[in-house]
């Protein structure tokens, strides 16, 4: 009787969760591409302490991602969401204040050479 709808909804909430486990990935890897020194210039928490955030919220959101596979932890659940809640103050606040700072050693007046 529920079948067609307990699909349908089981594929929302897979497709929240492939969601949330790439936006976490995305704030991940431009944590690891900025200079620690960006962090520290922006008024920021530091470099290490980010990439420990986001690792586990990568990590958090990555369990329910493959849970339709077979495996993994189950249905997002409030580690999910305060994974999801940490990427996005990440990716909204930090990644705006510390990309300033990206910058090559060799700065000519019209940028990088």
């Amino acid at each position: 009787m529920f079948g067609p709808v307990n699909n349908f909804l089981t594929l929302v909430f897979w497709l929240l969760s492939v969601g949330a486990f790439i936006l976490s990935l995305w704030a991940l890897v431009h944590a690891v591409r900025m200079p620690a020194r960006a962090f520290a210039a922006a008024g920021k928490l530091t470099k290490q302490l980010w990439l420990v955030i986001l690792g586990l919220a990568t990590l958090f959101t990555f369990a329910p991602a493959v849970n339709y596979m077979g495996m993994g932890m189950g249905m997002p659940g409030l580690l999910t969401i305060v994974a999801v809640i940490a990427s996005g103050v990440y990716l909204a606040d930090v990644k705006p204040a510390v990309s300033q700072y990206r910058g090559g050693g060799n700065q000519g007046p019209y940028g990088p050479w």
